[in-house]
């Protein structure tokens, strides 16, 4: 019984043959399945029921893993097919069109398109290794070229941004967009549709080759094929998940940025995270009346704004910043609302100030809490490990009472020598200028040279001594 796969829907690709129809198309993955699809006859079905049902066998186990692989397998192969089928889209009536065009500029160009040509041919060598069912070799070869989606992630963000300013200012692009999605091949998709697939695609990667890893035999030479190829898509979809959390990290401080108003009101900052935000009721320490104030949690500082008024021309939508209190110095404490009742009350305390804030929602102010104590908990955590690491990197100074012994020598040093030897040349200078003839006349001034003490010399340490010359005038 041979089982051939239906195409996907909209398929117009190179895999067809011009003088084959759609009806008479069999995929080439065909030849692959034709032995092992026998498992889906009813008879196959009726085994594993009853190996499902009597007992667990290792031959029903086998089965029932071969089942769930084939599966897993079909499943992998199609959406590839149809994962290509859209790479080729953007690629032949995109890239290619505007780099003959010259509609963009190739900067421009590069800049929303980035790796995607290259994601394209790495991705037709998979899929024509994926039809032959040679899983554990195509995975093996396309692993080393995932540094592609790596790249194309890391420009995603610029990708966006390049496009939308073309789509406003560049009126040629924007017709000539609008032309090609409107093809029948595109099926209503739009280029912005089209662009993330391949961040996509690799969290697809993952799951599919972790459930293909747990139906197949540690003794299958794809095995350990498989099993690095999952290790090496995690990682990148990893940096996917990590790159789209800080990319939406950033949206939400740029939001809460423009709630506010004033120049001092600077919440973007590098490495602070956005936590919550919401209103909640602060308690006055002096009898005054419950104030309704809006609070902004962030991974650093706890913000407190105030709504503007409501009449403002420019503001009326806008918070007007009050204080921002640091969380390292603070301590958070639920003063009551530990059981099921009616809202909650927690204590927050800072170096200058102590806070009082509540709500009648439990849920709301629970959360609240945890966020605030989960906040300053890693912020101390990560100061202690900054602080160890920084006196494990202190080198121990040498000690001064005990510094290293210069060797000592019989001859005087150099600097001695020379010191000496400009004494003895002043000594002899005095002796010429007392018996010079012209100083005969002169003023009875003689010049007696007495000998110094010897003086030690400092520079050259405690071994070294020097002698000195002291002139006394009579």
């Amino acid at each position: 019984m041979e089982v051939s796969f239906p195409l996907p829907r909209g398929y117009t690709g190179k895999y067809l043959h011009a003088s084959m129809s759609a009806s008479s198309y069999q995929s080439p993955i065909k030849r692959h399945w034709t032995a092992s699809d026998q498992r889906y006859t009813p008879t196959a079905r009726e085994i594993q029921l009853k190996y499902s049902a009597g007992g667990a066998t290792i031959e029903g186990q086998r089965a029932c893993w071969e089942i769930k692989r084939i599966r897993t397998a079909k499943e992998l192969v199609e959406t590839e097919q149809r994962y290509f089928e859209q790479l080729e889209l953007v690629v032949v009536y995109f890239v290619e069109i505007l780099k003959a065009k010259g509609t963009l500029r190739p900067d421009t160009r590069d800049a929303i398109f980035c790796t995607f040509k290259s994601i394209h041919s790495i991705n037709r060598t998979l899929l024509s290794n994926l039809e032959d069912g040679k899983f554990g070799l195509g995975f093996d070869n396309f692993c080393p070229h995932l540094q592609l989606y790596t790249t194309y992630t890391d420009n995603m963000e610029c990708a966006v941004k390049v496009l939308q300013e073309q789509m406003k200012k560049n009126k040629q692009f924007v017709r000539f967009k609008k032309l090609q999605e409107s093809r029948p091949e595109f099926q209503g998709l739009k280029l912005e549709d089209l662009l993330p697939l391949p961040l996509k695609r690799v969290h697809q990667y993952k799951h599919l080759l972790r459930d293909l890893i747990e139906n197949t035999s540690p003794n299958s030479p794809e095995f350990q094929q498989l099993t690095n190829a999952v290790k090496a898509v995690s990682e990148v979809s990893q940096h996917i998940q990590d790159q789209a959390r800080r990319h939406e990290n950033y949206l939400q401080m740029l939001r809460v940025q423009k709630l506010l108003k004033g120049h001092r009101s600077k919440v973007l900052a590098p490495g602070r995270k956005y936590i919550r935000e919401g209103w909640l009721t602060t308690v006055p320490t002096k009898g005054e009346e419950l104030k309704h104030t809006m609070f902004f949690l962030f991974s650093d500082i706890l913000l407190v704004a105030k709504p503007c008024h409501p009449l403002h021309p420019v503001h009326s939508d806008k918070f007007a910043w009050q204080r921002a209190y640091p969380l390292i110095e603070g301590t958070v404490e639920k003063v009551f609302g530990h059981t099921k009742s009616q809202g909650g009350l927690i204590s927050l305390t800072f170096s200058e100030e102590k806070l009082l804030v509540m709500s009648n929602d439990q849920e709301d102010i629970n959360d609240w809490y945890r966020c605030l104590s989960a906040a300053i908990g890693q912020l101390r955590s990560r100061s202690i490990v900054i602080q160890r690491k920084d006196n494990l990197a202190r080198r121990p100074l040498r000690s001064v009472e005990n510094p290293t012994p210069m060797k000592t020598s019989s001859t005087t040093p150099k600097s001695g020598s020379k010191r000496s030897l400009n004494g003895d040349q002043h000594q002899e200078t005095g002796l010429r200028a007392s018996s010079h003839p012209k100083n005969k006349g002169a003023a009875a001034k003689r010049i007696r040279l007495a000998p110094n003490p010897t003086v030690r010399h400092q520079d050259a340490g405690p071994s070294m001594e020097q002698t000195g010359i002291n002139c006394i005038i009579l």
